[in-house]
């Protein structure tokens, strides 16, 4: 069964021309089109499923800065206010708390790695406390178990990934927007190196800035203009269930599994990394960049299958403006999830809570985690092709941080001030090597 996810109206006619196209109906896609929209530009967001419907339903909700790399945490610090005043301007619900997340752990060597992250955290005024071992028992009293230590960030939260791709759309609609779902965006028209146009299967719109919010499917349509933007996506699987069990924390983290607390009560479970690396000719094209990142967390990543080459995401297939598209054949990135991993998954929750022993799993789905080879997404226009501003490989963070990165987003269409450094996320950086720079978390 799929993800959850609340449902969106499309607008009932495709413009002919708009100040900015927005491709892809993700977290990314609609706050960057919201926040154009709020700066009196005329947007329209094309996507060829339903808005919300890839990984921006499939992940955690887990909106942080704790264990942040450097290069994403002033980002994700100014995206926790922005998922609060968002709620506060449109009166639209994303299901965003403050809830505060919690990391327990009996590992010296994890502990320590949280303790050196406090301190980085405290030189940029970020809160987050180490717990002692009783602290950690205390709040982790659900678990029944003694911790040697943990990590309680206070002022992160999560949001509901069921409800908050389609608010921020709608709350994008009422400022004039038009949102078109089921019209996949087949490319661009260009003129002296400059985009002129957005060509979608139900019409062309004229337009000079374009903003590839693809997901995973970014690199491939990058590839139509011979631009080169390593991604390789990783297949992780999730599940939700139902229980009664109460003093629960709303949201967990353990080495061996972690939990979020959803709007029904229930909660996501997943694993922390572990995935299935499904092989594609995309895959093996970008496998020299990506080598530092698999070998740090080659212990959470196991071979997949055909998945990859079945949803068609990442080939080398090429395609003319009037001729269908992969985008059209797989209208909603929908892989198989893992069951050896559903079943560890639920067996390790109930071990760690037992209040969960009465749970049932409701649904498991899997997703692609779109990934760069550092680990930081890839946001900022292209330098071979005016007006086409990428923002994408988000590296399973994208959620938490979609409010700052659309922000910037919009900054960087605008020529505002940016809300943060774009340097950091400029795909530019992807012609040199990125070995040595992994994310750190």
């Amino acid at each position: 069964m799929p993800a959850p996810l609340s449902a969106v109206e499309s607008s009932p006619e495709l413009p002919t021309h708009a100040d900015a196209v927005v491709i892809g109906g993700g977290i990314i896609g609609v706050f960057a089109a919201y926040y154009m929209a709020r700066r009196g530009l005329k947007v329209a967001l094309v996507e060829k499923g339903r808005v919300g419907a890839e990984q921006s339903s499939r992940n955690w909700g887990w909106c942080r800065q704790q264990n942040r790399d450097a290069r994403e945490l002033p980002m994700a610090t100014k995206s926790l206010d922005l998922w609060e005043r968002f709620t506060q301007d449109t009166g639209e619900v994303t299901g965003f708390s403050r809830c505060g997340l919690l990391y327990l752990s009996n590992s010296e060597k994890e502990l320590d790695g949280w303790a050196r992250w406090g301190e980085f955290a405290r030189s940029v005024n970020v809160q987050t406390r180490m717990l002692s071992a009783g602290e950690a028992a205390q709040r982790g009293h659900a678990t029944g178990k003694a911790w040697k230590g943990g990590v309680f960030a206070p002022t992160d939260g999560t949001a509901d990934p069921s409800r908050a791709a389609p608010a921020v759309a709608r709350a994008f609609m009422k400022l004039g927007g038009t949102v078109h779902q089921g019209c996949a965006a087949r490319g661009l028209e260009t003129e002296g190196g400059q985009v002129c146009a957005v060509v979608t299967e139900s019409g062309t719109i004229r337009t000079r800035v374009a903003v590839l919010a693809g997901g995973a499917w970014a690199s491939s349509f990058c590839r139509q203009y011979g631009i080169r933007f390593p991604q390789a996506a990783i297949r992780q699987t999730a599940l939700s269930v139902t229980t009664s069990g109460k003093d629960v924390p709303a949201a967990l983290h353990t080495t061996g599994v972690s939990m979020t607390r959803r709007a029904d009560g229930g909660y996501t479970l997943a694993i922390s990394g572990r995935g299935r690396v499904d092989p594609t000719p995309q895959l093996l094209r970008f496998a020299p960049q990506f080598l530092p990142m698999f070998q740090r967390r080659w212990r959470n990543l196991a071979p997949g299958g055909l998945e990859g080459i079945r949803c068609g995401h990442e080939g080398f297939a090429r395609w003319r403006l009037d001729e269908t598209t992969p985008m059209e054949r797989m209208r909603i990135l929908d892989p198989k999830a893992d069951a050896s991993a559903v079943n560890l998954t639920y067996r390790r929750a109930v071990e760690l809570v037992p209040a969960l022993a009465d749970s049932s799993v409701t649904a498991a789905w899997a997703g692609y985690v779109d990934s760069t080879p550092d680990g930081v997404p890839g946001i900022g226009e292209m330098p071979s092709l005016r007006g086409l501003v990428l923002a994408a490989g988000f590296s399973g963070h994208g959620f938490g941080i979609g409010p700052g990165a659309g922000h910037l987003i919009a900054d960087i269409v605008s020529g505002a001030s940016p809300l943060v450094d774009p340097r950091p996320y400029h795909p530019d950086r992807f012609l040199a090597s990125a070995r040595g720079k992994v994310a750190d978390f």
